[in-house]
């Protein structure tokens, strides 16, 4: 019997989540990465800035970074002080740079400078962590992976995916609810949606497609 209710139990919330990413699918019909890049190597310097600091932000700064500085080697023979005044606007800009620098070093040693085509070795760059990973391997390379930022976290518990501020934990129950095909878009519907409709201080549920199946705005779907 406790066995069925799971069952049940996971349809539903499966059901749930088509329904919900269906609509926004709909919505946001030619959604992309936020960040702007041109090669796997520069979405990788960019999603390293982006940690604490807006898209936005990290647009504007790579705009000249990326003019300047275009491989492993430019990063590496940079001063750390200049590097952080390129990098000063995107905030925590001395660790940043220290990140940037030892990745670099480390595709160098280990990757003959190329960006790795592969989740877990991304993972072990220095200062690369799940999401930068998932960011690189989905958009960069097309691996199925899932990026949980600040607006895929915050949206996954208001929708009722679940109830956790954990990413990792996030990460694995969208895997979870939604086929793999769909877990790069997901991502990006959510924190499209997020930006705007969803917004933290002031959403706009009334304008929102997900009104009538959002836990948090019809309490019907708790």
């Amino acid at each position: 019997m406790q066995a069925q209710k799971v069952k049940e139990l996971q349809k539903s919330e499966t059901a749930h989540a088509k329904e919900i990413f269906s609509r926004l699918r709909q919505e946001y019909l030619h959604v992309k990465p936020a960040l702007d890049f041109s090669s796997p190597f520069q979405l990788l310097i960019a999603t390293i800035l982006s940690a604490q600091c807006t898209d936005e932000r990290v647009n504007i700064v790579t705009k000249t970074l990326f003019k300047k500085y275009k491989s492993t080697k430019d990063y590496l023979t940079v001063s750390n002080e200049e590097l952080e005044k390129e990098i000063f606007s995107t905030g925590f800009y001395r660790q940043k740079t220290k990140s940037i620098k030892n990745c670099c070093q480390a595709l160098v040693d280990n990757y003959g400078s190329k960006v790795p085509a592969d989740f877990d070795a991304l993972t072990n760059l220095p200062g690369v962590g799940r999401k930068t990973a998932s960011v690189v391997a989905g958009n960069a390379f097309g691996i199925p992976a899932i990026a949980v930022d600040t607006h895929v976290k915050r949206l996954s518990n208001l929708l009722g995916f679940i109830k956790s501020d954990d990413p990792e934990k996030i990460e694995m129950k969208i895997k979870e609810l939604l086929p793999e095909k769909d877990w790069i878009n997901s991502s990006h519907y959510l924190a499209a949606h997020g930006r705007k409709i969803c917004i933290a201080r002031k959403p706009h549920c009334l304008k929102c497609v997900l009104g009538n199946i959002c836990p948090s705005f019809n309490p019907k779907f708790e």
